[in-house]
């Protein structure tokens, strides 16, 4: 008897409790794909989807419909909004003369929690990481550039994360922004710890990194 052609029992069993309907298959590896959620997360989510009220699941849907048909990004700082150009763009209350660059969209509605900035934002696409091969074209500097020269703002904050990629987006920045000789280019205070996220920083902490910022030199 050939023992090799006989298969684990306990991939057998895998196997088994793995084979699920197709629809549910389907939308574990779709759920699977989003950051921070593996295969056993998803499985999760879709089995206590399963067992939720129809009227939960109809909810759920017509969020996420209404996330796809209404959300646009805006022309001017590419934060995401329901409106082009969007509610803090158009609001002519906000200080036109400073603009503050983040990494995400994200960090816009964490700022804007500390109530300590009453400015203009600009949205990076991404930070800068020669490692992994993404460059200026990654980051829309043109579009940066280009937006500088027409609003004329007096400051910059680089209010980017404290750590590689942020510190080596910053140090790229500031170089590229000089060439605005009367513009003040200022990043937020170390309040912030080498390593941390904007988006789980507390508001104390970036308020006062807000107002604590510094010049780059």
């Amino acid at each position: 008897m050939n023992l090799g052609s006989i298969p684990n029992p306990r991939v057998l069993r895998w196997k088994f409790f793995s084979m699920y309907p197709k629809p549910i298959q389907n939308l574990i590896d779709q759920l699977a794909k989003l950051p921070s959620v593996g295969p056993k997360t998803a499985e999760r989510l879709v089995f206590h989807l399963l067992k939720s009220n129809p009227e939960n699941l109809t909810a759920l849907n017509a969020a996420i419909l209404e996330l796809k048909n209404s959300i646009t990004r805006c022309n001017i700082c590419r934060n995401f909004a329901v409106s082009n150009p969007c509610e803090i763009c158009n609001d002519p209350r906000r200080d036109k003369k400073t603009l503050c660059i983040v990494a995400k969209p994200q960090d816009i509605a964490i700022l804007e929690k500390t109530g300590a900035y009453a400015g203009l934002y600009y949205v990076l696409a991404k930070n800068f990481n020669p490692l992994s091969g993404q460059g200026m074209n990654d980051l829309g500097i043109d579009e940066l550039l280009e937006k500088i020269k027409a609003d004329l703002p007096t400051e910059i904050i680089l209010a980017l994360n404290p750590d590689m990629e942020g510190e080596t987006t910053t140090l790229y920045l500031n170089k590229i922004l000089k060439q605005f000789t009367d513009l003040r280019i200022t990043r937020l205070a170390r309040g912030l710890p080498m390593g941390a996220d904007l988006e789980y920083a507390d508001e104390i902490t970036l308020a006062s990194a807000l107002s604590g910022r510094q010049n780059i030199k």
